[in-house]
């Protein structure tokens, strides 16, 4: 199984905003530029994000994109399903199949059993990692934090 760009994009991008925000809105420009992602694409992704209610849009001056959620509330099987990636490792065993062929030893296929195995032990340990964790794997590898300070200059 090979995740393409849009798990690994979307997945990096989440984690940035988490990490990066400090709650507030952060904009496509500078997720694209800490995590090497072209805006355009990276735009796209957060489209599907936006669907699958993992973030939301702020407009305005200041404006950018929130998490929906507490970062310890979204896991990475979320954001894999929202970017709609199988994570099943081969083709005949995925449930939602956008192959249109199909196996012809589909139902007396012992292998296909495992591979069917691998993809649930993959999904569960996707959908066991959360934002947070990977946030905490940050502090400790010593990422630092690009937190820009918004000030409110009323008078």
């Amino acid at each position: 199984m090979r995740l393409t760009t849009k798990s690994r994009y979307g997945t990096r991008a989440i984690f940035d905003i988490a990490y990066h925000s400090a709650g507030m809105p952060m904009q496509v420009k500078d997720v694209s530029r800490r995590q090497d992602i072209p805006p355009r694409y990276l735009e796209q992704i957060f489209h599907q994000l936006k669907k699958a209610n993992i973030i939301k849009s702020v407009r305005g001056p200041g404006g950018g994109y929130v998490l929906t959620k507490h970062p310890h509330k979204i896991t990475v099987g979320d954001i894999i399903k929202a970017v709609r990636e199988p994570t099943d490792p081969v083709f005949c065993v995925e449930s939602d199949s956008k192959h249109k062929k199909r196996c012809s030893r589909a139902e007396q296929c012992v292998t296909r059993l495992i591979w069917k195995e691998a993809g649930e032990k993959i999904t569960q340990l996707f959908d066991s990692i959360t934002i947070s964790d990977l946030c905490e794997k940050a502090k400790h590898l010593g990422i630092k934090k690009e937190v820009k300070h918004h000030f409110d200059y009323s008078i």
